[in-house]
């Protein structure tokens, strides 16, 4: 009897994933008529890791910058089609977020740290950097935190100078620098 159960069940999951796997073929099929020029491709740098955070900019609909947990700041200014790397040479490794200023799109914060908590978390050790010409140079900014984890900004939308940031802290003991 528990045999046959156990035969019963494996049947019935293979049969239905038969069933999947036929009206998924018969979606593809269908779009592949509906739009018989779609090609696919890549939209995102060739880099391994999390992506931790995205934002795109005001005043053009093919500038944006991607954040990883292990790659630095990326940005684009062709929808997706090049990605260059421009934090390397001020700061690098974990980012946690990224934003654009609405008002003057050429200035920029980062904050470091990944913001997903998890088992194997990224620390940010880089602080909080502003930058005044979309990404071309950066400054440090002087929080006087030493290993934070930013979970996201939020900069004034009239005034750029105005910038809240939500910060984690460090995750691995005690900390003030929360909130």
């Amino acid at each position: 009897m528990k045999n046959s159960s156990v035969f019963l069940i494996v049947f019935l999951f293979f049969f239905v994933d038969i069933k999947a796997q036929r009206k998924n073929k018969s979606i593809s099929q269908s779009i592949n008529y509906e739009i018989p020029n779609l090609n696919w491709r890549s939209i995102g740098p060739y880099r391994g890791g999390r992506a931790s955070s995205v934002t795109g900019v005001s005043n053009s609909d093919n500038t944006y910058y991607f954040c990883a947990t292990g790659g630095g700041i990326w940005k684009t200014t062709d929808s997706g089609q090049n990605w260059r790397n421009i934090s390397d040479g001020f700061f690098g490794g974990s980012i946690g977020a990224i934003s654009a200023s609405e008002s003057d799109p050429n200035i920029l914060y980062v904050g470091t740290g990944e913001k997903t908590v998890r088992g194997n978390v990224s620390p940010g050790f880089g602080g909080f950097w502003k930058s005044d010409d979309a990404g071309e140079t950066w400054k440090k900014m002087n929080l006087d935190i030493d290993q934070v984890q930013v979970g996201r900004i939020a900069i004034h939308p009239k005034n750029p100078d105005i910038v809240y940031i939500a910060i984690i802290g460090d995750l691995f003991k005690d900390s003030n620098e929360r909130g």
